[in-house]
Parts: structure tokens; C-alpha cells; sequence
């Protein structure tokens, strides 16, 4: 079949599974309904004529910084070179005219690159670039301060869309990208203030990447590398064939609040190797079913989940507006599992195991000093690890119907706290239950006051010890105290 085909059918598979998702969303979509704007060219900006291939790269070249341009009704081209491309400077600013459209036509991999600040592109469609994997179509450099409204960005291969520091993406569809519709990643990880609000991220990794290279970790609605604050508003994150949003490495200080995270085919969000988030006051429907089901037919009892914390915690010695992952007043309903609070017993600084290459904690200093004998005590020994710690699950609204998944109970609808048995490299002093025990029982990770329709199952200390709320709730584990819970 081919890819449009494999995407429809995946739709219309979560269509039939939810069939009253679309019509429950909240807010309007962005993707196909941008405002009309700039239907003639502002005074003083430079004319971009469609019929003239590369005029908006002759014209950027020709023109000092700060300038603004004016893309005409029409498609628009960079040559026939793949590296036909925009170069902006600073303070440029690119309109779109109502049909304004930007094409790689397959054959440009780039659209707007280089290192310019506070560059703004508003409602313009960019689409058809050929990026290679990990690298993106606009702002491909990772420019600071850039601004992007109103504008749509769809069916390029690679990323949509890199991020720097303060850029601001409002109002944006990023659709269809074969592997992010946003990859915030700069050399040096240097983003700091990445404010998205008011977008519609949908549809993207078309090109498959985790099968392609498995284990890569590299596909995703949104990817997020080392960002240092983000707040992430009002979005909509649907239908991507992966997680929604993934943030991996070494992030700190991201706000996510009042998003629709719906039908996504992996978690809804991942934050993984991280620290210090607010969780608050989202909508999770129908996440997670395409991975869950695709672990449940090959036997796998790993509990998948909706909302996937990784190795990542609260830490007050890293600055943030928060000391820990406060989740709260979010609505989960419908998807195949709920919060997984999970640490690999392997992966620290310096483990083979870290597949974060060269990255250690942020509470630590270089990767080389996680290694015997000073790992195995002290400060080292307590640091050299990312912990799953000081994680407040609270007044949370969780339900489900197995009979609507189509699974079966114990396989889907969990939570889960639990960690692996220790047991690589060789010199690793964390070896045993140490980390299973910590993460249960001593990292201050807590479920209070939320409330639960449908028979939910409880995971806890490893994959092998999964119950029901009566011992969920009793000694030693002692959670979801003053919950509520009905429809069992």
C-alpha cells in the first residue's frame, strides 16, 4: 500500500475506535483555517514575484537586513539545485500573501537557513523540501528569536521546523512531516524560552523512522533536546504515527497546559532523561493504542503509556519555576494505559547503556567521572543517575472502556511505578533491586485525589507485580490515597 494509503487507513482506524473525538476537541482547528492576511504588499516591502524562480533568494541576498517581504499569490521556487534555499538576515520579516506557497518541489533540501535573529514568517506555506534525517526545512540553523504565525508547514521530509532560542510559533499547522513536525534541537544546546501556542501539530513521522532505524528515537510530533523552559499552550497534537510530544535529554522548566493530545499512535507525551514540569490542565483521548495493541500481540507486559516519564524528576538544584513534575486537572480518557513512572536501573553517565552518547546529568559534571571508584558512593553515586523523583500524580480525571480499545484488562488501563533489576555494565554500582526500591518507595513519587471510571490495574516495583486498587492503595505502596474510583 502505498504511505497516503498506510496514513488514511491508520485515520479511519482511529475514526471507528473514537468516533466522537473530532466533534469533542476543543478550539478550532489551525491546519486549513489561517486568517486571510496581507492580501496586498505592506509599504515599503519588497515584491516577491511567484514567476520568477528564485526570486525570493536573489532578492533576501539583495536586500539589508531588517527587510520585509512580500510573497505573492502563487507557488514559489528556489532552482533546481538541492541546495536552493533563503538565507535571511537579520530582523527579516517574510509575508505570505493569501496562496502565497513555498516548494521545495522534492528537490530543494532547505528553505530558510542560517544563523539570522529574529527572523518572522507569517502566513506562508512551505512544503515539498527534502530535508535529511534529524535536520530541518525552516530555520534549519536554529536561528534565536525567531517568529512563526499563521503559517502552514507540511509534507517536507526530515523536520518542518528547527527551533532556537525564544522562538515563538503561534498559530502554526506543522502536518505531515516525514519525521517531526518540530525538532527543537541547536548545536551547543543553547535553547532556552521556546514558547508554542495555539497550533495543530498532526500527521507527522510519515516516514516511519522508528521501524526504518530501530531504536533511533527520532520521530515525534514535536522532538525536544536540551531545552532549558518551554511553554507549550493550547495546542492541538493528534494523529501522529509516534508520540505527540517528546522530550528527550537533559530539558528543564517546560509548562504543558491546555492541550488536546488525541489518537496519537505512541504516548501522548514522553519526557525522558529530564527534569521540572508542569503538567496541567490537558485533554488525553484515544493515545497510545496503536503501541499499546502492538505490545500486547507480541506478549510484551511493559506497561505503555499515555503520559511516559523516563528517568526524569523534579530537582530543586536546576533551576525552574518548579521543583518537581506537578500533574494536574488533566482529563484522560479513553487511551490505552495512563501515567508510567519508569527508571532503567541501567542508564546513568558513562553506562553503555545511556544512549544519550556523551550526556550526563545536569547535577553532575562530566560524563568520564561517573566511573570506579567514585560512583560507587557519595555524591557521585547519587548523581551520576537521571531519577524518576518528587512526582505529584494529583486530581486527575482518569477513565476507559476496555470494551471500546478492544482489550483485555490487566493490558490495558495501568499505572505504573517500577524500575528494572539492575544488572549492567558489570561495574555498575546500582546492580539488584536498588533502583526498584528507590523509585517505589524512596523518590517521593505520589497519586492522590484523582478520580478513576473503569477497571484500572496498578503496576508497581517491576513489570511482574501488577494488582488492583485495594493493594495499590494499602502497604507498602501506599498510593492514590483520598482517590475515587468506580466502574470496576
Amino acid at each position: 500500500m502505498p504511505r497516503s494509503g498506510v496514513l488514511l487507513a491508520s485515520a479511519l482506524l482511529m475514526s471507528c475506535l473514537f468516533p466522537a473525538l473530532a466533534a469533542a476537541a476543543p478550539g478550532a482547528p489551525v491546519c486549513d483555517h489561517q486568517p486571510v492576511s496581507y492580501p496586498s504588499a505592506p509599504a515599503g516591502a519588497v515584491l516577491v514575484d511567484p514567476a520568477v524562480d528564485a526570486d525570493l533568494t536573489a532578492k533576501t541576498t539583495a536586500s539589508p537586513p531588517g527587510t520585509t517581504f512580500w510573497l505573492g499569490p502563487g507557488t514559489h521556487t528556489l532552482g533546481k539545485d538541492e541546495f536552493g534555499q533563503v538565507v535571511p538576515q537579520d530582523g527579516d520579516v517574510y509575508l505570505g500573501a493569501p496562496g502565497a506557497v513555498l516548494d521545495g518541489r522534492g528537490v530543494n533540501k532547505f528553505a530558510f537557513t542560517g544563523r539570522a535573529h529574529d527572523v518572522v514568517i507569517r502566513n506562508l506555506t512551505v512544503r515539498g523540501f527534502a530535508a535529511p534525517q534529524d535536520q530541518g526545512v525552516v530555520n534549519h540553523d536554529s536561528g534565536d528569536g525567531w517568529t512563526i504565525e499563521n503559517a502552514t508547514i507540511e509534507r517536507n521530509e526530515g523536520a518542518g521546523l528547527m527551533a532556537g532560542a525564544r522562538q515563538q510559533v503561534r498559530h502554526t499547522c506543522l502536518r505531515d512531516n516525514g519525521q517531526y513536525g518540530l525538532n527543537a534541537y541547536q548545536p551547543g544546546d543553547g535553547i532556552t524560552g521556546l514558547v508554542l501556542e495555539d497550533n495543530e501539530i498532526t500527521g507527522n513521522n510519515t516516514g516511519d523512522w522508528e521501524t526504518k532505524v530501530p531504536g533511533c528515537g527520532c520521530s515525534g510530533g514535536a522532538k525536544f533536546w536540551v531545552v532549558d523552559g518551554a511553554d507549550v499552550r493550547r495546542n492541538r497534537i493528534h494523529h501522529n504515527h509516534g508520540a505527540g510530544l517528546w522530550a528527550d535529554t537533559n530539558n528543564n522548566d517546560f509548562l504543558v497546559e491546555d492541550n488536546l493530545f488525541e489518537a496519537n499512535e505512541a504516548e501522548g507525551l514522553f519526557y525522558e532523561t529530564s527534569y521540572n514540569l508542569i503538567l496541567r490542565n490537558n485533554t488525553f483521548r484515544g493515545n497510545g493504542v496503536v503501541q499499546g495493541r502492538r505490545f500486547a500481540d507480541r506478549g510484551d507486559n511493559f506497561p505503555t503509556a499515555t503520559v511516559y516519564l523516563s528517568e526524569s524528576g523534579g530537582e530543586p538544584r536546576v533551576r525552574a519555576r518548579t521543583s518537581s513534575i506537578d500533574i494536574t486537572g488533566n482529563t484522560f480518557e479513553d487511551n490505552w494505559s495512563g501515567i508510567t513512572l519508569w527508571e532503567n536501573a541501567d542508564r546513568f553517565c558513562n553506562s553503555p547503556a545511556n544512549t544519550s552518547t556523551n550526556y550526563c546529568t545536569r547535577t553532575n559534571g562530566p560524563t568520564s567521572s561517573c566511573a570506579q571508584p567514585e560512583i560507587a558512593s557519595g555524591a557521585k553515586y547519587a548523581d551520576c543517575r537521571w531519577k524518576t523523583q518528587r512526582v505529584s500524580i494529583h486530581e486527575n480525571t482518569f477513565r476507559f472502556d476496555p470494551g471500546r480499545l478492544g482489550c483485555a484488562v490487566g493490558s490495558c488501563g495501568r499505572m505504573a511505578l517500577l524500575a528494572n533489576f539492575g544488572t549492567y555494565p558489570d561495574w555498575s554500582p546500582y546492580h539488584g533491586e536498588v533502583v526498584q526500591e528507590a523509585v517505589t518507595f524512596g523518590q517521593d513519587n505520589h497519586w492522590r485525589s484523582n478520580t478513576y471510571t473503569g477497571p484500572w490495574r496498578f503496576t508497581a516495583h517491576d513489570t511482574s507485580r501488577t494488582f488492583d486498587v485495594a493493594r495499590w492503595q494499602a502497604a507498602p505502596y501506599g498510593q492514590d490515597a483520598g482517590s475515587t474510583f468506580s466502574g470496576s
